[in-house]
């Protein structure tokens, strides 16, 4: 069964061009018709973004009947966060606090997606939406506060597990704690490894490989790239990345009547 993964920073829906325009973000998204979309720096109840909650405004726009958000940094007015949108049901969300002492408030939303299709197949895939912070040792301290939290460190390596975002990560240092430690394969550069991310920041000329997805599992990587469509140079900061698998079936799969209501789903926070 083939899964479509899109990670982007909409930056608020406030382009390069200090427009709000949230219909922009919303255009790339129902472009590429990801399965599942992980977003960061997204605004609930903020005076800039009109008071809407975008994640609720872009998963109705593009057609995603599931999204979560993880909200982590508060305003004066509103909150900010991560949110993910998914064509399939949760199972369950949860959002893990990644914030280092006194520094801005991270975060990383999880979520375990039922994955099914017509002919019956049923799976389970662990997502981890995660944005990072600016400082090379804080983003090291946040990757260990993830996977020592319940819902990563209790994974078996033969689950399939997501992990994706904007890691902050300019010179790469991250990659090989996913690599050679932890198992997981970088789905976001141009050839195997890690060494050569796709650009992505800023949209209008990149110059860093800020964003990026991980994948462990039974999920063979088809398809990669990064969205250089002539409206995501503007509608962002940041560029969107995809990559597409070939999902596999695991040892335990799942039951459909596992997943949560949508009536309980998109709030979660």
């Amino acid at each position: 069964m083939r899964l479509r993964i899109l990670s982007y920073n909409m930056h608020r829906a406030i382009g390069v061009d200090r427009l709000f325009r949230p219909e922009r973000i919303a255009r790339v998204i129902n472009h590429h018709q990801a399965d599942i979309v992980l977003l960061q720096e997204v605004d609930v109840g903020v005076p800039r973004s009109r008071n809407l909650d975008l994640a609720k405004e872009m998963a109705e726009a593009a057609g995603y009947p599931y999204y979560v958000t993880g909200l982590n940094v508060k305003l004066y007015k509103g909150m900010y966060g991560n949110s993910t949108l998914s064509k399939y049901p949760f199972i369950q969300s949860r959002n893990i606090n990644l914030t280092i002492g006194r520094r801005k408030a991270r975060g990383c939303q999880y979520s375990s997606i039922l994955v099914s299709n017509s002919s019956g197949f049923s799976q389970k895939v662990e997502v981890f939406n995660l944005h990072l912070g600016l400082s090379s040792q804080e983003r090291v301290r946040q990757i260990g506060l993830l996977i020592h939290s319940d819902e990563f460190a209790f994974l078996s390596p033969d689950t399939p597990c997501l992990v994706g975002g904007d890691f902050n990560d300019w010179r790469t240092l991250l990659g090989p704690i996913f690599t050679d430690i932890l198992n997981f394969q970088c789905a976001t550069n141009h050839s195997t490894g890690y060494h050569n991310p796709y650009l992505t920041y800023p949209s209008f000329s990149p110059t860093g490989g800020l964003d990026k997805i991980f994948y462990r599992g039974p999920l063979k990587l088809i398809n990669r790239r990064r969205c250089w469509m002539g409206i995501t140079r503007l509608a962002s900061d940041h560029l969107p990345v995809i990559a597409e698998f070939e999902l596999q079936a695991a040892d335990e799969p799942a039951k459909p009547e596992d997943a949560l209501s949508p009536e309980n789903i998109n709030f979660l926070i």
